[in-house]
């Protein structure tokens, strides 16, 4: 039915549909699980491991975490439940494949030059000459990068691992013992980075794939599906928000609402915190919408934590809008955000949202009800303004802002400074640390260039972003305060 970009997006795919059919059918088992690899992977020619076995232990491991339980167990072992648990990402220690561990290499465009200058700018004396080539001593190397800079031949690589290379906390190092990748849960934000990047998927999210199917088979359960507003480029320029709806209603949601409907009213609730902060005195304030984000500051910058803004996410605020109405509500959001899942488990937000699934185990539901989006009929969703849905793109917020501001006529000088990836906000908020921003309010998202590039997405930023302007450009409403949902949000709790 879907179209995916290569192999492993397929690969990730299959799993995740073939532990949907197991929920479906109340078929969960560690039997049953087991039979998954067999399914998937028939005869004895390995296609992309050395070993055909080895190829199966991956997919056993994909199909544990895929139905919520935790990997790398050993042969015979029960399964462990990981549901409680707040970190969201895992290594599949069968499927890394133990990249070099160190991050710059001589290679042999060395040419023993006279000058020596790689040597000469090493203050550490890691840079030794054997055999005519320069060499460097891993235990004396402080991976600064400076010798890289001299080499006038460009003789030295750096061959950091993808995943520890993507990632902004420094969260991802190595065992010693079998060189596999090693998560630091302490350090992680979970914003995905380093899933995106391990070209051998060897770092994949939990999933509550499995629970939600439970509750969507429970035909009792009042279950609520609020999507983000990046959904749109994720089906091609021909599938609008309408048959998102309906194809979501056909897998047995009562409704589902836009986050950017929530977006809307986070706009107005941040927009009056930022101006009684700047009135207070406060040199600048952060955006809350972004989990990553507020957790990197969180981890890394605990002192700037009071800077963040005190209004909730999207997610919670539609989340609790919900909830306001129907009190027996399940809410379940869909989005391209690892973040998102870890968000849901915050104790003093954990009421808005039950379940995250990413766009990746949404389609895997699709595929294992038989829904087609592009097939189902077409209505009318019109509920957000352009400035919500924007929110899934750099920029969004503070256009959202801006329009606010002015609207509203409020009198105070908003200069806002928008970051995405992991390099430009290290850059950023060390900037804001030592007083020399510049501006007054932070638009910071942890994926480059906004929710759109999340690591769960399903197509490449390139193919999503035409779809996702052309449908947004059709919504008829062209100001946040010209949204008359907003008036339903007016008595819910929009705080942290």
């Amino acid at each position: 039915m879907f179209q995916f970009e290569n192999q492993l997006l397929r690969l990730k795919h299959e799993v995740l549909t073939r532990v949907a059919l197991l929920a479906k059918e109340n078929k969960i088992s560690k039997e049953e699980l087991e039979k998954i690899p067999f399914a998937m992977i028939e005869g004895e020619t390995p296609t992309y491991r050395d070993t055909v076995e080895q190829e199966r232990n991956v997919v056993l491991e994909r199909a544990k975490l895929a139905a919520g339980y935790e990997p790398n167990g050993k042969h015979g072992q029960d399964l462990i439940d990981v549901q409680d648990k707040n970190q969201i990402l895992y290594v599949i220690k069968e499927a890394c494949d133990r990249c070099p561990t160190k991050k710059f290499q001589v290679t042999d465009s060395c040419r023993n030059c006279v000058a020596h200058k790689c040597q000469s700018v090493c203050n550490f004396g890691a840079i030794t000459y054997v055999d005519g080539r320069a060499y460097i001593e891993p235990d004396k190397c402080k991976e600064c990068g400076m010798c890289k800079k001299a080499c006038p031949y460009d003789a030295i690589a750096e061959d950091m691992r993808p995943c520890k290379k993507s990632c902004p906390t420094g969260a991802l190092s190595y065992n010693a013992e079998d060189l596999s990748a090693e998560i630091t849960e302490s350090k992680c934000v979970n914003c995905g980075a380093c899933m995106s990047a391990c070209p051998f998927g060897a770092i994949e999210d939990k999933s509550s794939l499995v629970k939600v199917v439970y509750e969507l088979m429970n035909e009792d359960k009042n279950i609520y599906a609020v999507v983000a507003p990046a959904i749109t480029g994720e089906f091609g320029p021909k599938t609008t928000y309408g048959q998102v709806k309906n194809a979501i209603k056909a897998l047995g949601f009562k409704d589902m609402l836009e986050a950017a409907c929530g977006a809307d009213a986070v706009t107005v609730h941040e927009s009056n915190e930022f101006v009684e902060r700047m009135e207070k005195g406060d040199s600048y304030m952060t955006n809350s919408c972004c989990p990553g984000f507020l957790s990197y500051i969180e981890k890394m910058m605990p002192d700037q934590a009071e800077k963040i803004s005190g209004t909730v996410s999207p997610m919670v605020a539609t989340g609790r809008y919900i909830k306001s109405k129907d009190k027996d509500a399940k809410v379940v959001f869909v989005g391209p955000c690892t973040a998102k899942k870890n968000e849901a488990l915050i104790n003093s937000i954990k009421d808005a949202v039950d379940y995250v699934l990413t766009f990746e185990e949404i389609v895997a539901l699709f595929d294992a009800f038989e829904v087609d989006p592009a097939a189902c009929e077409d209505i009318i969703v019109d509920e957000a303004s352009i400035f919500g849905r924007n929110f899934a793109v750099g920029g969004g917020l503070t256009a959202a802002i801006q329009n606010y501001v002015q609207e509203k006529g409020v009198e105070v000088e908003f200069k806002p400074v928008q970051v995405s990836g992991g390099a430009d906000i290290k850059k950023t908020m060390t900037m804001a640390k030592v007083g020399k921003l510049q501006g007054n309010f932070i638009e910071g998202m942890m994926c480059e260039g906004g929710c759109i590039n999340g690591a769960a997405k399903i197509v490449s930023v390139m193919k999503a972003k035409a779809p996702f302007t052309k449908l947004n450009q059709q919504t008829t409403i062209k100001s946040v305060l010209s949204n008359k949902v907003l008036e339903e949000y007016h008595d819910v709790n929009l705080e942290r």
